[in-house]
């Protein structure tokens, strides 16, 4: 799977930044490390679709992604609290209309990262899920 790595200002002042205000729909993903067993955190944009929540990774298989597919399960804090919830990767013939939701929400600053890794299967999607990891998804629609 591919991968971009964002740049050294998105790392050190944008993604930082974007967690404390968590503005715009953002909230900050808090996942275990699967090397150093320590707390991660990270601005990620969730999105519905058919009743279903997701994230998706506009970099591709990221460090996040990786931790949470470890992990099974992460933390998704904003202002109003924070939510326990288990994660199950999406399949990649499910994952247009989560990703089609997704650049709706996170706007124009994704878009370069599509034309980048256009296709879907280099951006992992991860159903958030109340239930124990084995569940599959449903069927995105």
């Amino acid at each position: 799977m591919a991968y971009v790595k964002p740049p050294a200002l998105t790392r050190r002042l944008a993604n930082p930044l974007a967690m404390r205000l968590n503005g715009r729909g953002g909230a900050t993903l808090t996942v275990v490390g699967r090397q150093t067993g320590k707390p991660r955190k990270v601005p990620v944009i969730p999105v519905e679709v058919s009743g279903n929540r997701y994230l998706v990774s506009p970099y591709g298989e990221s460090e996040w992604v990786r931790n949470l597919m470890a992990a099974g399960k992460g933390e998704l804090s904003r202002k109003g609290g924070t939510e326990t919830f288990h994660a199950v990767e999406v399949p990649v013939d499910q994952r247009g209309p989560v990703i089609s939701r997704y650049r709706e929400v996170a706007g124009r600053a994704v878009g370069p990262l599509f034309t980048k890794l256009p296709d879907a299967r280099d951006h992992p999607v991860c159903l958030k899920s109340t239930r124990p990891r084995s569940a599959h998804p449903s069927r995105v629609s």
